[in-house]
């Protein structure tokens, strides 16, 4: 049975909910106050997106060590040598 757009929408909203719950029982005791779902909310929203540029910086740097050939070329060249 295939999930219905209602049920899916239900599922991450219950997702949301609970990491909202889990990011103010993990910020809490480390911030020393309480904080609101608002709070909550935003900490988990600043995490992702830190974590997202971090994914994107990686998949960058792989993407530049895979199309690097200056190592290729510095070789090269410095084989090529010519006699006077």
């Amino acid at each position: 049975m295939k999930p219905t757009v209602s049920s899916s929408v239900k599922l991450l909203h219950a997702a949301n909910d609970n990491l909202i719950e889990r990011t103010h029982d993990v910020w809490k005791p480390r911030l020393g106050r309480d904080l609101s779902t608002d709070d909550a909310r935003q900490i988990a929203e600043n995490v992702t997106g830190f974590f997202s540029i971090l994914i994107e910086w990686a998949r960058t740097d792989m993407l530049i060590a895979a199309n690097d050939n200056t190592e290729h070329i510095a070789s090269d060249v410095s084989e090529a040598r010519y006699e006077r």
